[in-house]
This record gives structure tokens, sequence and C-alpha cells, in this order.
């Protein structure tokens, strides 16, 4: 069967088509951990340590004994990796 085919099925059948919405996500992303800063930085474990030993992503973490939170944007923003916003 062609799409073409389908599509007249599914017309004659009833089917509305679905118009997509874009979905604007406005939640904070958060990051945990090194191995999340890893991630987001895209480096190693030991490198991703240094960055926060650092201090220069200071008020992107929230550190509650081990437990690292990372926000992601405020961090990419804060060192530098993320256009727009200061420098």
């Amino acid at each position: 069967m062609t799409g073409e085919e389908l599509l007249c099925l599914l017309q004659s059948e009833g089917v509305k088509e679905q118009v997509a919405t874009p979905v604007i996500d406005t939640a904070k992303k958060y990051v945990y951990g090194i191995v999340g800063i890893a991630r987001l930085f895209g480096c190693s474990m030991p490198t991703a340590n240094r960055i926060k030993q650092s201090g220069k992503i200071d008020k992107a973490i929230t550190q509650i004994g081990r437990k690292i939170i990372v926000n992601a944007e405020l961090a990419l923003e804060l060192a530098g990796r993320k256009t727009g916003g200061r420098r």
C-alpha cells in the first residue's frame, strides 16, 4: 500500500489529520553529579571534577551532602559555552 492509498483510506474512514504544535519547554534543566557535569560539557569525569572544583560554575551548583544538582543552562552560560546572555 502506498502512502497516498493509506491517506485516502484514512480520510474515507473519517480520521482527521492532526496538526503538530510545538511544545515549548520552560522547565529548568538539571543534571546530577559529576557524571551529569561530564555529559553536559562533553568531557571526562576527571575534567568534570576539575570544572566543578575551579569555582567557575559555583552559582549553578547546589550541593547537599554528596548529592550535586547543577542547573544546566546556567552552568553552560557561566562557563562561556552558551551564546546569548552575558559573557
